[in-house]
């Protein structure tokens, strides 16, 4: 998808935390939408500044509420390392 028209630049989540950021953009990327993590940190040298300035995940206006759909939908079920023939 990195070749389609358009930036990087309707917010669908802010964070205060840089690991849900990661997870969050990490099911994006996984699923085709590119998308990108806006931090206010300086430059992660004080990550404080996260709870005064959220990090903004951002990804293209079109692909907003596909993105928005991914995030908001629950996780798959856990499945079962055995199969039923297994036991």
């Amino acid at each position: 998808m990195a070749n389609q028209p358009g930036q990087l630049n309707t917010v669908i989540r802010t964070f205060t935390n840089e690991i849900q950021a990661q997870i969050a953009q990490a099911v994006l990327d996984a699923n085709g939408i590119d998308s990108d993590l806006i931090r206010d940190d300086a430059g992660g040298m004080m990550p404080w500044l996260q709870q005064l300035h959220p990090i903004r995940l951002v990804v293209r206006e079109a692909d907003s509420a596909e993105a928005v759909d991914l995030l908001d939908s629950p996780p798959p079920p856990p499945s079962s390392p055995f199969t039923p023939s297994d036991q």
